[in-house]
C-alpha cells in the first residue's frame, strides 16, 4: 500500500501545521531573512526539524526588482545556524552557487578528525559573515511581536501562515 503523499506544510494533524509535544499542538514557523526582514514564510507541525524545509525556504524567496523585470530568486549569501549542518543543506546552496557559511558541529568535526586523512576537509566558514547572523534572528523576533502569530489561536495552517505573513509588511517600513 503507498504512503499517502503529504502537502508541503510539513504534514501532521491533518495537514494543519498542528504537531503533538508534550506542551501539546504546536507550530513552527520557519522563514529566510534579509536585512532583518522576513523574505519567506513556512510553517511546519512543531516538531518538524529545521533541516527538513531549508530547501523549501529558500525556494519561495521572492526579492522584487526596481524597475521590470522577474523578482530575484537567489540570495547574495547566506548564514544558517548548526541546525542545517547537514551535508543536503550544504550542496543546495554550491548547486545554486550560493556562497554560504554554516559552522560545522562539534561531533561531525570529531568524526572528521577522527578519520584523518579519509575524513576529507573542513568546510569553508566565514567568522565575519557568520557574525552577521544576528540580522535573522532580530527577524524572527519582529513578527512575534504580533499577538496573533505569538499566540497562534488560528487553527489551520494556512490562515496562520495569512497571519505571519500579514505581519511581516508592518516590519518593513520600520527598518
Amino acid at each position: 500500500m503507498a504512503e499517502p503523499s503529504r502537502p508541503p506544510g510539513g504534514g501532521g494533524a491533518g495537514s494543519e501545521g498542528l504537531g503533538r509535544s508534550r506542551g501539546g499542538l504546536t507550530s513552527k514557523l520557519h522563514l529566510s531573512a534579509g536585512r532583518c526582514c522576513p523574505l519567506s514564510l513556512i510553517v511546519t507541525v512543531g516538531q518538524r526539524a529545521d533541516r527538513t524545509r531549508f530547501e523549501a525556504v529558500l525556494e519561495k524567496i521572492r526579492v522584487p526588482r526596481t524597475g521590470q523585470g522577474r523578482p530575484r530568486k537567489k540570495p547574495d549569501g547566506l548564514a544558517a545556524d548548526r541546525a542545517c549542518t547537514h551535508s543536503l543543506c550544504r550542496e543546495y546552496p554550491r548547486r545554486r552557487d550560493v556562497r554560504h557559511t554554516i559552522p560545522e558541529k562539534a561531533d561531525t568535526q570529531a568524526v572528521r578528525l577522527r578519520k584523518g586523512s579519509r575524513g576529507g576537509r573542513p568546510p569553508g566558514f566565514d567568522q565575519e559573515r557568520y557574525r552577521k547572523r544576528d540580522t535573522v534572528r532580530r527577524a524572527i523576533s519582529k513578527p512575534g511581536q504580533s499577538r496573533a502569530v505569538v499566540t497562534r489561536y488560528d487553527k489551520r495552517r494556512y490562515v496562520h501562515l495569512g497571519t505571519a505573513t500579514a505581519a511581516t509588511p508592518a516590519i518593513w517600513p520600520r527598518t
